[in-house]
């Protein structure tokens, strides 16, 4: 019998600690994915969303402010998410404000990690239209802290560390969005798959659930592995990270979670920031 030919699909993740934690299974090669290996691609969130847009890769994290635009070439797998339980990206200053004061007009400046981020949409929401730039996501504390920025919207690990460079705490978008919604949780990112695997999607979307799990059933193992992306974190702080957004939530989004992606969606078309509301589907 011939061998069956190999196929490599593309899976592009965030080299941060939770999405680490996600794919360790699949990295180390210990599930049996027969014909089909998978290329492992780290780039930060913003870049990710914007090969989306040329439908680069198979599979790859999404923020749901970019599902938005690119529904029609993926659906959302129904494991994988990031979501804030009371929690949140978070928006930091040099000294304490309210929110409103950063509203576009009143002459302060945002750092943001990105256009197509949840947490830019999920400020927008909060506090209206703001003046901005685009920092790369690890670099904002310290732009903020410099001075160069009067606050800075934190996504990933920099939720954490911020007061170590002596930042405030503005806004915590996951707080936010909680106190909205009557206790939704906040959606951030979400694994999705390119339409066009057709029939492979399935059999895709179960090996990539069953790297989650397996990272929650050998979390020590999983969590040193993810260490390495922890950038100024240490085992402890890795580990209370990886908490917030790798749970049993990542393996199934809930009714809640499904609702939660819908509603911040709809919202943010109505305030005018989206052109339209897509239908969102999960990939069972």
């Amino acid at each position: 019998m011939p061998e069956t030919a190999t196929r490599t699909l593309i899976l592009g993740h965030s080299p941060d600690p939770d999405d680490a934690f996600m794919h360790w299974a699949l990295a180390k090669d210990m599930i049996d994915t027969g014909e089909l290996k998978f290329e492992h691609r780290l780039e930060d969130i913003e870049t990710l969303n914007r090969r989306a847009r040329k439908r680069e890769y198979e599979i790859t994290a999404l923020s749901i402010h970019a599902y938005a635009f690119l529904s029609e070439d993926y659906a959302l797998l129904n494991h994988g998410a990031s979501m804030g339980e009371g929690y949140g990206p978070r928006i930091v200053a040099r000294a304490a404000m309210a929110p409103a004061a950063l509203a576009k007009g009143k002459g302060l400046r945002m750092a943001i990690p990105g256009e197509w981020t949840s947490a830019h949409l999920g400020a927008q929401l909060a506090i209206g239209p703001y003046d901005y730039g685009i920092v790369e996501f690890d670099k904002i504390p310290e732009a903020v802290a410099r001075g160069e920025y009067d606050a800075g919207l934190l996504i990933h690990e920099g939720q954490l560390t911020f007061q170590d460079l002596g930042l405030e705490l503005i806004l915590d978008l996951g707080v936010w969005w909680s106190e909205r919604t009557g206790g939704l949780p906040l959606p951030l990112g979400g694994n999705a798959i390119r339409r066009d695997l057709g029939g492979l999607i399935p059999r895709v979307s179960g090996y990539l659930r069953e790297s989650i799990r397996m990272g929650l059933e050998h979390r020590d193992e999983a969590v040193r592995y993810a260490l390495q992306f922890g950038r100024g974190l240490d085992l402890a702080q890795a580990d209370e990270f990886i908490a917030m957004y790798v749970n049993e939530r990542t393996l199934d989004y809930g009714e809640d979670g499904r609702e939660a992606v819908t509603r911040f969606l709809h919202e943010a078309h109505a305030a005018g920031l989206l052109p339209a509301a897509p239908e969102v589907e999960f990939v069972q």
